[in-house]
């Protein structure tokens, strides 16, 4: 193994990132997270009559410059046929943008597409079937024709708004608002797409009666259908208002500010009203890249937090100015209004991080031991901590630790959910966006950092709990399930850093078990390249290519695990190294992070920092001295 060469990337990586740094102390880079946050944000601009040409020119072109080359959008770059519903996201919104006309070949070859698998009427994304009924391209599905008094009811057959996702509640609850209000919006952009509903109905196949269902399964609903009263609509939109940052989006999400926005004019507000008009602001920050692309979230907070724990881990001094500057970032942005989580974590107060750094009341665990990293200098154990510092720090461990489910795992936002019945929507990914359960790989983070930061074990009885739940977790093939990253090597690294740095030891049979895994699915060249497939098909699919972060995540798991390198453990340092090699610009973008299965996959810029530069410094630091 080349020491030197791994200490000069280090390095190297670390005069990077210490340049990049913004002045404030954060590091602000983009998520890619495809079109669909684009599709969004041109189609309201255009349908709220905005008169903002530089920017749809410049949502056009960020759009135009993701079509494959035979005429398709995808979700992923090895998807194989492409995507009908990113397709059609595309198509509808490079027409309404008024730059592309029927005449223009890049809408014939996204309708030829579109008309070869199907037509319309078989999407089965949320999200692309409300933004057409929004824009009178269909009709609204009945399924999405929800009573507002089920939503707001603690009991009935339908789950209630609390038992979703946050981030499911202010996507979910706009649309079905205008799905009841039968909501549409046409102005003299608006193109018609009917003829792409091949049977001449302007329905989607997947779109099951949601009242039928739950009558043959509870007895009659016919209560559920009474007509609402407009005190519930005016209930409804009161509970999003609550919810909008400060900064005017929703929960900091583009696509549930856009519904927002929608919503309102459907309830009889102008576009000059001042929540519309400030949202409109709002996601224009979200604004990132070249050409400028929408994203979905800011990842400022969680970057930050984890770009300085990276460079602390590098052999950076605390006291060094990168340092110090980040961290005072991350001291503001820390949480003190209670948020929805406090109605199952009652008697907590606030006091972890939301991922963006505008998010005040929509924290999770990732961003808060990401934060809580980075001011370990303000534990009550270092060296030279005040007082002050310090309750910042004890504020974050408390509403980490309590966060915790009952069954020893931690779920991102919101504690002890219970699992909802993804078929009963009928939509693709509908698991990810109304559940919000324990997850191996946030555990096995979180459960790496109590370790290693703070040096607690499986000798104290709730970890040990925490580590069961983990072991029962492992799937046969001696893999982790991993829901924020793609897919089975990021939870497999998670999960493996997490419970060796609790104590459980290298030797276990699931530890063993895990590098065999791991070893048996290493590419010729040395690195780890997994699919977006994953995610989808909930089994390991190879991407036949390696990427940085999946290569530095396998690394992690078997840096932990071994005692000395292997011949298989060096060949991929060696990969990850010729991989950093290259300018940050052309180094991967495959999407390695996860949004929601089968609608949205994630290109964090931080992902190629992050975890080489974490990776290489454990190597060094247990092999290389």
């Amino acid at each position: 193994m080349n020491w030197q060469a791994v200490q000069h990337r280090i390095e190297e990586l670390s005069k990077q990132l210490t340049a990049i740094q913004s002045p404030d102390g954060a590091w602000r880079m983009c998520i890619d997270c495809g079109t669909m946050s684009d599709c969004f944000a041109l189609t309201v601009i255009r349908l709220l009559d905005i008169r903002d040409e530089a920017l749809i020119r410049e949502l056009t072109r960020r759009i135009v410059s993701r079509k494959e080359p035979n005429g398709v959008w995808k979700l992923f770059p090895d998807e194989r046929e492409g995507s009908l519903d990113a397709t059609a996201e595309a198509l509808f919104a490079l027409l309404i943008s008024g730059q592309y006309s029927d005449s223009d070949p890049i809408i014939a070859d996204a309708k030829q597409f579109i008309r070869s698998h199907g037509g319309l009427s078989k999407s089965r994304s949320l999200l692309t079937q409300a933004l057409l009924c929004i824009a009178g391209q269909a009709d609204w599905p009945q399924a999405l024709r929800i009573p507002l008094a089920a939503l707001f009811s603690s009991s009935g057959p339908l789950p209630s708004l609390f038992l979703m996702s946050g981030h499911a509640r202010v996507h979910f609850l706009p649309i079905i608002i205008m799905a009841n209000k039968r909501f549409s919006l046409r102005t003299a952009f608006t193109p018609d797409l009917s003829s792409l509903f091949l049977n001449g109905v302007r329905r989607f196949e997947n779109d099951s009666p949601i009242i039928s269902v739950l009558s043959s399964m509870f007895g009659t609903a016919a209560g559920l259908l009474s007509p609402e009263d407009d005190k519930l609509y005016e209930q409804a939109i009161s509970f999003l208002l609550e919810r909008i940052e400060p900064d005017g989006t929703l929960l900091t999400y583009s696509t549930a500010s856009a519904l927002l926005m929608l919503t309102l004019i459907a309830a009889g507000r102008t576009p000059a009203d001042p929540i519309i008009t400030a949202s409109v602001r709002g996601i224009r920050t979200l604004l990132c890249g070249n050409p400028s692309m929408m994203q979905i979230a800011t990842p400022t907070v969680w970057d930050t937090g984890m770009l300085a724990h990276a460079l602390r881990e590098a052999g950076m001094p605390t006291a060094s100015e990168t340092l110090r500057r980040a961290a005072h970032y991350l001291r503001q942005r820390q949480h003190t209004r209670y948020g929805d989580w406090s109605i199952r974590n009652p008697g907590t107060a606030p006091g972890g991080w939301g991922f963006s750094n505008v998010s005040t009341r929509y924290p999770d665990c990732d961003s808060t031991h990401a934060a809580m990293r980075a001011l370990q200098s303000d534990a009550p154990f270092a060296p030279g901590s005040t007082a002050a510092a310090a309750e910042h720090w004890e504020r974050g461990l408390n509403w980490l630790v309590t966060m915790r489910n009952d069954d020893g795992g931690w779920p991102a936002f919101e504690r002890n959910g219970k699992p909802l019945t993804a078929d009963l929507f009928g939509f693709v990914g509908a698991a990810d966006i109304v559940n919000d359960l324990s997850m191996p790989d946030l555990t096995g983070r979180v459960l790496e950092y109590l370790g290693s930061s703070i040096g607690l074990t499986t000798a104290q009885q709730w970890l040990h709990h925490s580590a069961k739940w983990m072991l029962s977790q492992q799937e046969k093939d001696g893999s982790w399930f991993g829901r924020w990253g793609i897919t089975y090597t990021h939870g497999t690294g998670a999960a493996v850093l997490g419970l060796t740095a609790i104590g459980v030891k290298p030797d276990h049979t699931a530890i063993r078990k895990s590098v065999r895994w791991l070893l048996s699915i290493q590419n010729d060249d040395g690195g780890w390249g997994e699919s977006c497939y994953s995610d989808q098909q909930r089994h390991y699919v190879p991407l036949h290519f390696s990427t940085p972060s999946q290569t530095a995540w396998a690394l992690d798991a078997l840096i932990a695990a071994l005692t000395k390198p292997t011949k298989e453990l060096e060949r991929g340092a060696e990969a990850l190294l010729r991989m950093m090699e290259a300018p940050p610009e052309q180094r991967s973008t495959y999407p390695t992070g996860a949004g929601l299965a089968g609608m949205v996959y994630v290109h964090y810029d931080s992902n190629n920092w992050i975890w080489p530069l974490l990776t290489l410094s454990r190597l060094l630091r247990k092999f290389g001295s």
